[in-house]
């Protein structure tokens, strides 16, 4: 858990403080924030992997605070709060909350409701690593698997690598030279017609999906992915 930094808005210094040891001990950074308002801008300047947020604060309450957040973000959140009814719970996690400690609460259970939900986040972030998207196509960089519209497509791996290419740097133009020394092809002679035949046949394979052009010739110059 080194290196991840978690958001403490709660109003009760004493209760932040003990919020921040608890994770200190668990070897978590923590940063706090003493209303919804001061928590709120804390965000929006910093980088957090994780947010324990308490209701009854000055300033935009905890329930506001949510609201805002989940316009913009889907950081992991730990409502920490004394309001323990059914309804409060559900209520919030409707809201977008990701989990729920009720005040008073045990050293351990917060420090393991906090790692489940650093855990979770790192297993998205490394998924989302892998996953390239433009538009309707979906490439796995790790299974290599492109879909498009929801079809697999049956590509060779010099197709493959191309595509990653083009997606990873979309809107880029790549020249022949460029796409054949960098899917390491080796040295590019000029004459080579090589990547514009794997592009003509990812091409094809695309259109017997759609007739949206992924793949743009850039004449005089190379490809581009659009």
């Amino acid at each position: 858990m080194d290196n991840k930094r978690v958001l403490i808005i709660e109003d009760d210094v004493e209760i932040n403080k003990l919020l921040s040891k608890i994770l200190e001990e668990a070897n978590i950074n923590s940063v706090p924030a003493y209303s919804g308002t001061e928590g709120l801008l804390q965000f929006k300047t910093n980088k957090f992997d994780l947010i324990l947020l308490d209701l009854m604060l000055p300033g935009i309450n905890g329930e506001e605070f949510l609201k805002e957040l989940r316009e913009t973000s889907l950081i992991p959140v730990i409502i920490i709060s004394a309001k323990s009814t059914l309804d409060d719970k559900v209520g919030l996690l409707r809201l977008g909350a990701d989990d729920y400690i009720t005040k008073p609460f045990a050293k351990e259970e917060v420090k393991a409701r906090v790692e489940v939900q650093l855990r979770r986040r790192e297993f998205l972030n490394n998924k989302e690593e892998n996953i390239l998207v433009w538009k309707d196509l979906i490439l796995d960089k790790k299974q290599r698997i492109v879909k498009l519209k929801e079809e697999s497509m049956d590509l060779t791996n010099s197709e493959f690598d191309i595509l990653q290419l083009l997606m990873e740097n979309p809107k880029k133009v790549f020249s022949k030279r460029n796409i054949f020394e960098k899917i390491g092809k080796g040295l590019y002679l000029g004459d080579d017609n090589t990547i514009s035949v794997h592009v003509s046949n990812i091409r094809k394979k695309f259109l017997k999906v759609t007739k949206e052009e992924y793949i743009k010739t850039v004449w005089g110059i190379g490809f581009i992915l659009d």
